[in-house]
């Protein structure tokens, strides 16, 4: 009789595991389904699908009971400038993004920020790697995946309340890391009291073989051993240690604060309308959600998270074999390509040139802008000695530099 009841209980409670488990993904399906949806038209910032994104995340903030930590309500407004075609000469386009914003209060000391970007590419005018006519790129993966994950932990987060949690949703991604660059500048709350900041973009494509790719563990001395001890669930792990790269945590590194980038991998729909809800691994997300879990829990253990800069293991753009090495300043609006951060051992790092800089002149080139930085960047190659001009304090500074 007590083993058939216990029998019983067992068969009740794997029955309760699974139906919470459904009902998670449900939710994460859903997210997913409707942020890449047609009528969001592809998430482009400044357009009606931005805004009708920004407020599908807002109210799933509220039901989730996340306070407002915006600087409207849940939204913080930035303005940028844009291009809608990179070769055009046409003046930059005007448009204002939508960072959206939520918080776990908790009265803790410190905070871990959630991050992932909703916008997308639209119709394809920016970006896009499509080769036919001007479609819908609904962004399934890229990255209606990673705000469902984000999304998705919120739940499981309450119940770790050794920390804040400030979830952000960023726009303005796609066209130079916009809002977090600008969040990163004008923040809601004191950075100095952030533990580390965590960034999901395309986050819904976990193979067969469980091949999880995390950027960013060089940021401290601590993420290598968080991550191989809580990996319980088979993955396979490919790191990188730059605290750089094409995505939000970006602008966080420069803040000197650790960072993590999860990514499940590059395929053919990337940038084209193929990237639909479809094709979403959505018991990878789940399992990543339980993954990251772990190790937010498993990071309250440690006394002192430490951060550290790390050098860049960003490749080349094929257009040019040199680099200066450094962040562009994506919201900078003025005459010239003004740095946001400068890469440890790299070419302008080894000059003295310094995050704040302005570039205005390379050898011959006027320097107006970034697109004008990378055509004369095409010129040169590693070991060409030329003068580089920049601003410093209102001051004309010229230096000679070789590049790497």
């Amino acid at each position: 009789m007590i083993k058939k009841i216990s029998f019983q209980f067992l068969f009740l409670f794997i029955a309760f595991q699974l139906y919470a488990q459904n009902n998670i993904i449900d939710n994460i399906v859903a997210d997913v389904t409707y942020l890449a949806a047609d009528q969001l038209e592809g998430r482009m910032i400044g357009e009606k699908g931005e805004k009708l994104a920004a407020e599908y995340i807002r109210s799933r903030y509220i039901e989730s009971g996340l306070k407002p930590m915006g600087e409207e309500d849940y939204f913080q407004y930035f303005n940028a400038s844009i291009k809608t075609n990179p070769h055009s000469i046409a003046p930059s386009k005007k448009i204002q993004g939508i960072n959206v914003i939520g918080y776990l209060d908790y009265t803790q000391k410190e905070t871990i920020i959630i991050g992932a970007h909703y916008d997308h590419l639209g119709y394809g005018m920016f970006g896009s790697l499509n080769t036919g006519d001007a479609e819908i790129h609904n962004g399934a993966d890229d990255n209606a995946s990673g705000v469902s994950l984000l999304l998705s932990l919120i739940e499981v987060l309450k119940k770790n309340q050794s920390y804040n949690y400030l979830f952000i949703a960023f726009s303005g991604e796609e066209h130079g890391l916009f809002g977090s660059s600008y969040y990163a500048k004008n923040p809601t709350i004191n950075l100095k009291n952030v533990r580390f900041m965590l960034n999901f973009d395309m986050v819904g494509r976990l193979n067969n073989e469980n091949h999880l790719a995390i950027n960013g563990i060089g940021t401290s001395t601590k993420w290598m051993s968080l991550l191989n001890d809580n990996n319980l669930y088979s993955l396979k792990l490919k790191t990188s240690e730059s605290g750089t790269g094409p995505s939000d945590h970006t602008s966080f590194y420069l803040q000197d604060i650790p960072v993590l980038h999860f990514f499940t991998g590059q395929h053919e729909d990337y940038h084209k309308p193929t990237d639909d809800v479809e094709k979403i691994n959505f018991e990878g997300i789940y399992l990543l959600r339980k993954y990251i879990n772990s190790i937010i829990v498993s990071s309250s253990n440690i006394k002192n998270f430490d951060f550290k800069q790390t050098t860049s293991e960003n490749r080349d753009s094929p257009k040019f074999t040199v680099t200066l090495g450094i962040m562009p300043d994506y919201l900078y609006d003025g005459i010239g390509l003004r740095i946001d951060g400068v890469t440890k051992d790299k070419t302008a790092y080894k000059h003295g040139i310094q995050k704040g800089d302005i570039v205005i002149k390379m050898a011959s080139f006027e320097i107006t802008d970034i697109y004008a930085y990378m055509k004369a960047l095409s010129k040169y190659k590693s070991g060409d000695q030329i003068d580089i001009v920049i601003e410093r304090n209102n001051k004309k500074i010229r230096k000679d530099i070789v590049f790497d």
